[in-house]
């Protein structure tokens, strides 16, 4: 099967949908899927994927992560090159990513003939005032959110990264239940998870490398560093935080505006207790996170998925996080939560759960187990596959079987060295029924 992936982004970059288009490649290559990915012109390209690029825009050299009104032209040129390279390769199926992306999956699958799948990570709308680019209260918000129902409702099927987000769909856009398939944002649990013993010599030396003090309990943050994000939140509780407890120092891991954050660390006196690494590439992930004590994720957004989360609970850490339904939905009753959007509770949920060593200690063990259980990548390629399969068929993909409103069963702790590939019965289970 030859399946043509568009994204609509600077792929790959150490961040966010980024990974997700890279892990579900990785894991349907591995299944003997033909896959090509056609993207902007900038990006790097990660060993063993066919990357198709579009020619450079003559008038702009560089372009921001987000919305963007230059994401006009690069979503042309990106149409024409999808078109280009989908009739000399002629894939079986469409795989769009992002809005922009299904909008070209459209048009490339009317003339094609052939299925396509929407990969919905979050409402176009509210992504674009996430990114104070659309004011909900303006004279263009009608119009975006008439075309954001429209183009909801035109895929073959639609895979949303939480359940969360299928609910969106299916309520506040009314896309059809048969039309809309939960399939969570997944990880490798190979590659994030604790530091074994032999490790800690290398854990130790990297701290070093970044001047960090060894008493200090570390906190890390990794992601991208933007007002949505929460990153100005964090900030206000970390200096809540070393106020009360100074033997506390934060690692955040992460990009664009490193020197503007910088800035606001000192200016709220927090710069001796606070890291700014910057961009992180995602292969050095797995061993910056085993620094931490605790993870981090303040995350402002409403409708995206949050992936990072599941790189914490892989790696073990307990995890500190706004009170949101991605939140709730992947970590349950194992994380720790602050009000939305209140940089005080933020606060006091970190200093709690550094209070409380052994509970912490053993919501990151919990959180592992949920990520081994629910969200491995190895058994999510074999998913996907299926769904794949039952779309090329034009059968209706079992998407009863999901339970948009299922309680998660009880499940045994596996040990630490569990990989994720005895986890696929019961992802199954939850996805197939």
């Amino acid at each position: 099967m030859r399946v043509l992936m568009i994204a609509p982004t600077s792929f790959f970059n150490d961040y966010g949908c980024h990974v997700r288009i890279l892990e579900e490649a990785r894991a349907l290559q591995s299944l003997g899927i033909q896959v090509k990915i056609v993207t902007y012109y900038k990006g790097r390209d990660p060993a063993g994927l066919d990357i198709i690029r579009t020619p450079p825009l003559p008038w702009r050299s560089h372009y921001e992560v987000g919305s963007s009104r230059h994401k006009i032209a690069f979503d042309l040129y990106l149409a024409a090159t999808s078109l280009v390279t989908a009739l000399r390769w002629r894939p079986h199926l469409l795989h769009a990513h992002l809005h922009e992306g299904a909008l070209i999956g459209v048009v490339l699958r009317a003339l094609l003939r052939v299925p396509l799948i929407f990969d919905f990570q979050g409402s176009l709308t509210g992504e674009m005032i996430d990114h104070r680019f659309l004011n909900p209260d303006g004279p263009w918000y009608p119009l975006m959110r008439r075309l954001e129902v429209w183009l909801d409702q035109q895929p073959d099927l639609i895979l949303t990264s939480t359940i969360h987000g299928a609910r969106l769909l299916i309520h506040a856009f009314g896309v059809s239940p048969d039309r809309v398939i939960p399939f969570p944002d997944a990880v490798n649990v190979e590659v994030f998870r604790p530091p074994f013993p032999e490790e800690i010599p290398a854990l130790q030396r990297l701290r070093e490398t970044w001047g960090i003090p060894p008493e200090r309990r570390l906190v890390v943050y990794l992601g991208l560093l933007a007002p949505y994000q929460g990153t100005d939140l964090l900030l206000k509780a970390a200096a809540r935080v070393v106020r009360i407890q100074p033997h506390v120092h934060f690692l955040i891991m992460g990009f664009p505006g490193e020197t503007n954050y910088r800035a606001q660390a000192a200016t709220l006196g927090i710069s001796d207790h606070i890291t700014f690494t910057g961009k992180v590439p995602y292969e050095q992930a797995p061993l910056y996170l085993r620094l931490g004590e605790l993870a981090v994720a303040p995350k402002m957004s409403a409708t995206e998925g949050s992936g990072k989360l599941l790189n914490y609970m892989a790696t073990g850490l307990p995890v500190v996080a706004f009170d949101t339904p991605v939140s709730r939905e992947f970590m349950g009753e194992e994380g720790y939560y602050a009000r939305w959007g209140d940089a005080d509770s933020l606060a006091e949920q970190i200093l709690y759960a550094l209070r409380h060593t052994e509970e912490s200690a053993e919501r990151g063990r919990r959180l592992r187990t949920r990520a081994m259980v629910y969200y491995s990548w190895k058994a999510a390629g074999k998913i996907l596959l299926d769904i794949y399969t039952f779309v090329q068929q034009g059968a209706c993909f079992p998407a009863r079987a999901l339970r948009l409103s299922q309680k998660r069963p009880r499940v045994k702790e596996p040990s630490r060295r569990t990989s994720g590939a005895g986890s696929r019965s019961l992802i199954e289970k939850r996805t197939l029924g």
